[in-house]
């Protein structure tokens, strides 16, 4: 029984190592580095976009803020008064 154990560990262990050697394998060729360039341009291109809807929802509340105290402070209205409900929507 022992060694039936044993047999089976081994099996196990060799094949785990045979799938790790050939995705290993696989990353270093052609196909696998274009793979792997690829996955990196895609979550590149995502934080990009990420990072641009932050700056713009940031520059959109500046903007909110800035209105707001010119409003304040001289009593001129700066904008529509559907602007802020179009930012809100996404539509401006």
């Amino acid at each position: 029984m022992s060694r039936l154990f044993w047999m089976g560990l081994g099996v196990a262990a060799g094949v785990a190592l045979s799938r790790k050697a050939r995705r290993t394998a696989h990353a270093v060729t052609p196909a696998g580095v274009a793979e792997n360039v690829g996955d990196a341009v895609r979550e590149l291109a995502g934080a990009i976009g990420a990072f641009g809807a932050d700056v713009r929802a940031g520059m959109a509340e500046r903007e909110d803020e800035l209105a707001e105290l010119v409003e304040r402070r001289s009593g001129v209205r700066t904008r529509r008064p559907d602007a802020r409900a179009r930012r809100a929507d996404g539509r401006a």
